[in-house]
Protein backbone atom coordinates (compact mmCIF):
# COMPACT_ATOMS: atom_id res chain seq x y z
CA UNK A 1 0.00 0.00 0.00
CA UNK A 2 1.58 3.70 -0.54
CA UNK A 3 -0.17 6.58 1.12
CA UNK A 4 -0.04 10.34 -0.40
CA UNK A 5 1.88 13.24 0.41
CA UNK A 6 1.27 16.58 0.35
CA UNK A 7 2.23 17.73 -2.91
CA UNK A 8 1.12 14.88 -4.84
CA UNK A 9 4.05 12.24 -4.93
CA UNK A 10 3.63 8.76 -3.47
CA UNK A 11 5.42 8.14 -0.26
CA UNK A 12 5.70 3.79 0.20
CA UNK A 13 4.70 3.13 3.52
CA UNK A 14 5.66 -0.71 2.93
CA UNK A 15 9.59 -1.25 2.83
CA UNK A 16 9.00 -3.71 0.22
CA UNK A 17 6.92 -0.61 -2.14
CA UNK A 18 10.23 1.69 -0.95
CA UNK A 19 12.82 -0.93 -1.88
CA UNK A 20 10.85 -1.21 -5.16
CA UNK A 21 10.71 2.54 -6.05
CA UNK A 22 14.22 2.87 -4.89
CA UNK A 23 15.39 0.02 -7.20
CA UNK A 24 13.04 1.55 -10.18
CA UNK A 25 14.54 5.28 -9.71
CA UNK A 26 18.37 3.59 -9.56
CA UNK A 27 17.74 1.54 -12.51
CA UNK A 28 16.33 3.75 -14.81
CA UNK A 29 19.10 7.12 -13.49
CA UNK A 30 21.63 4.23 -14.18
CA UNK A 31 20.67 3.45 -17.46
CA UNK A 32 20.45 6.98 -18.57
CA UNK A 33 23.75 7.98 -17.47
CA UNK A 34 25.51 4.85 -18.63
CA UNK A 35 23.86 5.13 -21.99
CA UNK A 36 24.77 8.75 -22.38
CA UNK A 37 28.68 8.48 -21.26
CA UNK A 38 29.13 4.82 -23.40
CA UNK A 39 27.65 7.11 -26.10
CA UNK A 40 30.13 10.32 -25.71
CA UNK A 41 33.39 8.09 -24.51
CA UNK A 42 32.91 4.30 -26.08
CA UNK A 43 33.43 3.33 -22.68
CA UNK A 44 31.41 0.75 -20.76
CA UNK A 45 30.13 0.66 -17.31
CA UNK A 46 32.98 -1.57 -16.34
CA UNK A 47 35.47 0.29 -18.08
CA UNK A 48 34.63 3.54 -16.60
CA UNK A 49 34.11 2.18 -13.03
CA UNK A 50 37.75 0.78 -13.02
CA UNK A 51 39.05 3.69 -14.37
CA UNK A 52 37.73 6.15 -12.14
CA UNK A 53 38.84 3.99 -9.08
CA UNK A 54 42.39 4.20 -10.37
CA UNK A 55 42.42 7.42 -10.90
CA UNK A 56 40.96 8.53 -7.71
CA UNK A 57 43.19 6.49 -5.99
CA UNK A 58 46.71 7.97 -8.15
CA UNK A 59 47.20 5.72 -10.76
CA UNK A 60 47.54 2.24 -9.70
CA UNK A 61 45.92 -0.17 -6.97
CA UNK A 62 47.24 -3.94 -6.22
CA UNK A 63 44.14 -5.56 -8.02
CA UNK A 64 42.41 -7.20 -5.02
CA UNK A 65 42.30 -3.50 -3.14
CA UNK A 66 40.84 -2.56 -6.46
CA UNK A 67 38.30 -5.68 -6.59
CA UNK A 68 37.35 -4.76 -2.82
CA UNK A 69 36.89 -1.38 -3.31
CA UNK A 70 34.30 -2.25 -5.92
CA UNK A 71 32.74 -4.94 -4.55
CA UNK A 72 33.38 -7.57 -7.64
CA UNK A 73 34.41 -10.84 -7.93
CA UNK A 74 38.23 -11.41 -8.23
CA UNK A 75 37.16 -13.20 -11.32
CA UNK A 76 35.27 -10.32 -12.43
CA UNK A 77 37.68 -7.99 -12.38
CA UNK A 78 40.22 -9.82 -13.64
CA UNK A 79 38.40 -10.51 -17.04
CA UNK A 80 37.55 -6.58 -17.14
CA UNK A 81 41.57 -5.81 -16.90
CA UNK A 82 42.39 -7.84 -19.70
CA UNK A 83 39.66 -6.60 -21.99
CA UNK A 84 40.65 -3.38 -20.97
CA UNK A 85 44.52 -4.52 -21.39
CA UNK A 86 44.44 -5.25 -25.10
CA UNK A 87 42.97 -1.71 -25.41
CA UNK A 88 45.61 -0.20 -23.37
CA UNK A 89 43.71 1.09 -20.83
CA UNK A 90 45.33 -0.47 -18.29
CA UNK A 91 48.54 -2.49 -17.47
CA UNK A 92 49.23 -5.07 -14.71
CA UNK A 93 52.72 -5.48 -12.64
CA UNK A 94 53.21 -9.21 -11.28
CA UNK A 95 55.23 -8.78 -8.31
CA UNK A 96 53.90 -9.67 -4.57
CA UNK A 97 50.21 -9.70 -5.97
CA UNK A 98 49.09 -7.91 -8.97
CA UNK A 99 49.21 -4.29 -9.53
CA UNK A 100 47.23 -2.33 -11.95
CA UNK A 101 48.25 0.68 -13.62
CA UNK A 102 46.52 3.55 -15.74
CA UNK A 103 48.39 3.77 -18.50
CA UNK A 104 48.40 7.34 -20.86
CA UNK A 105 45.66 6.42 -22.89
CA UNK A 106 43.63 5.34 -19.94
CA UNK A 107 44.39 8.72 -17.92
CA UNK A 108 43.46 10.53 -21.47
CA UNK A 109 39.96 8.46 -21.71
CA UNK A 110 38.89 8.72 -17.78
CA UNK A 111 39.62 12.72 -18.31
CA UNK A 112 37.95 13.23 -21.89
CA UNK A 113 34.64 11.22 -20.17
CA UNK A 114 34.54 13.50 -17.31
CA UNK A 115 32.41 16.25 -18.32
CA UNK A 116 29.84 13.57 -20.52
CA UNK A 117 29.45 12.33 -17.19
CA UNK A 118 29.01 15.16 -15.32
CA UNK A 119 26.30 16.34 -18.03
CA UNK A 120 24.69 13.39 -18.06
CA UNK A 121 23.96 12.82 -13.99
CA UNK A 122 23.44 16.38 -14.02
CA UNK A 123 20.62 15.69 -16.75
CA UNK A 124 19.04 12.52 -15.31
CA UNK A 125 19.43 12.94 -11.48
CA UNK A 126 20.50 16.21 -10.11
CA UNK A 127 19.10 18.55 -11.53
CA UNK A 128 16.05 16.88 -10.74
CA UNK A 129 16.57 17.35 -7.63
CA UNK A 130 16.38 20.85 -5.46
CA UNK A 131 20.03 21.73 -3.88
CA UNK A 132 17.93 20.62 0.04
CA UNK A 133 17.36 17.19 -1.66
CA UNK A 134 20.54 17.24 -3.00
CA UNK A 135 22.31 17.64 0.26
CA UNK A 136 19.34 15.13 1.89
CA UNK A 137 20.10 12.55 -0.62
CA UNK A 138 24.06 12.58 -0.16
CA UNK A 139 23.68 12.66 3.96
CA UNK A 140 21.70 9.63 3.44
CA UNK A 141 24.04 7.86 1.11
CA UNK A 142 27.04 8.32 3.49
CA UNK A 143 25.04 6.60 6.30
CA UNK A 144 24.24 3.88 4.03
Amino acid sequence: MSTRRAGGGARPSDPVDFWSAFKRAHELVRARVIADTAEASGLSEPDLTILSALDKAGGSLRQSELAASLGWDRTRVSHQLTRMGKRELVTRERANGVTVHLTDTGRRAVSAVHPALEAAVRRHFTDRLSAEETRTLSALFDRL
